[in-house]
């Protein structure tokens, strides 16, 4: 709290931010320079998306490990639980026309 019993300010860079008790958590991924997915690499507390990109490259991005980042408010993701993985994933079992043996490739395709 500030003097006067109201959120405390302190300047970053050029603009003032208004410290809460408690800012919004916000998960980073990461894509490595040879990898092309993002990898999950942590957390951090961020008063808004723009500052959650700049700690996260500040905190995990040090030696130049990576190519994009990403930062999620962990308010936001959904996920399934483990016990909904056979209603999820089982029905995609007997349609077997989304696996790529399914079709034949005619010899005239060099590269697939």
């Amino acid at each position: 709290m500030g003097p006067r019993g109201g959120p405390r300010l302190r300047s970053e860079g050029d603009r003032p931010v208004t410290v809460q008790p408690e800012w919004p958590l916000y998960e980073i991924f990461v894509r490595g320079k040879r990898g092309l997915n993002h990898v999950h690499v942590g957390s951090l507390h961020a008063a808004d998306d723009e500052m959650a990109l700049r700690h996260a490259r500040d905190v995990y991005t040090r030696r130049n490990e990576g190519v994009s980042i990403w930062a999620v408010r962990a308010d936001l993701i959904v996920a399934s639980s483990p016990d909904e993985k056979d209603p999820l994933f089982a029905p995609a079992g007997d349609k077997v026309y989304r696996h790529p043996t399914f079709y034949a490739i005619p010899d005239d395709v060099p590269h697939m």
